[in-house]
Parts: structure tokens; sequence; C-alpha cells
């Protein structure tokens, strides 16, 4: 009888890369010529999962977000990592945009995994542990078609696959 195969579909964050691809970010920022003389900052909080950018205006924190994703996406992370909670003004006229980071698969995404893997009819078995979603089959074959299938939907967190056994 063959053996069952299964991987993992989790949504893991290297913290450690979130770190170095914010301390990049700002040593970037301090080099820049159109960042001179303007408070620009970002702020990572580990504890909460937050990260917040802060600057004068509307048009220097979407140039920190940019310079921010590219270091991210160097580090590996995906831009998807990051979603924005709120902009709120802060004292000076200055404007403060704070973004949650996104680590885990909620239970509307692994529903809409689990639905998708089983409207693809591959003979594969699905099923939601916690915050990830394991996928186990006969064939090798079909597990790497549920992998393609599922980068392709369009998904809030940065997917990750692991544990392929």
């Amino acid at each position: 009888m063959a053996k069952d195969h299964y991987f993992d579909i989790s949504a893991k964050l290297d913290m450690m890369e979130m770190k170095n691809a914010v301390v990049m970010a700002e040593k970037e920022v301090a080099t820049r010529f159109d960042f001179k003389g303007v408070k620009a900052e970002i702020d990572l909080n580990e504890k909460a999962k937050t990260l917040s950018l802060s600057s004068s205006s509307d048009q220097k924190i979407d140039a920190l977000k940019d310079i921010l994703i590219s270091k991210l996406i160097k580090r590996g992370i995906a831009g998807k990592s990051l979603e924005e909670v709120k902009t709120e003004g802060i004292s000076g006229g200055n404007v403060k945009v704070i973004y949650r980071i996104v680590d885990t698969i909620d239970k509307e995404e692994a529903k809409k995994i689990v639905k998708a893997i089983k409207d693809a009819k591959l003979k594969v078995t699905p099923s939601i542990q916690g915050d990830e979603v394991r996928v186990s089959g006969k064939k090798i074959d079909d597990l790497q078609a549920v992998i393609q299938l599922v980068r392709e939907l369009d998904l809030k967190a940065p997917l990750s696959f692991g544990n392929f056994k």
C-alpha cells in the first residue's frame, strides 16, 4: 500500500529578518536626500506585531513604505505581510500610519484554501489544524499541484509551505 505524503500551509514570518529589513530601511532613509531635515521614523513593535511609519506628509509615508517593502522583499518577506490598520495625525502636523504584521492564516482564509483544494477535485485531503492547513495525499504530484493552486489564490497572508513528507 502506498504511503501517505503531506505538507503544511502556514504563514510563518521570520521576525529576525523583519528586524533586519527595518534596520536596513532606516539606514537608507538616513542617507537619502529627500529625507534630509525631515522627521521620518520606522517603529517595529514585536510583541504587539505592529509596525508604524511616521513622517511629515503622506508622500513621505509612501516613500517610507516603498523603501521598507523593497527591503522586506530582499529579505524574503512578502509585501503582503503588512496590513494597514489606521492613519492618524500626530503632533506638529505629522502623519503616522500603523500596520499589522500578518503572520497567521485566519479562519476565513483557511476555509477559502480548503474550499479551493476540494473544488480542484484532486485526490488529496486538506484539514485545518489551528493556524495551519495540512494537505495529505498518496501522490507527490497531486501535492505539488495543490501548492501551485494555493499560490495562485489571492490571499492576505504570505504563505509558506513546509514539513513536506
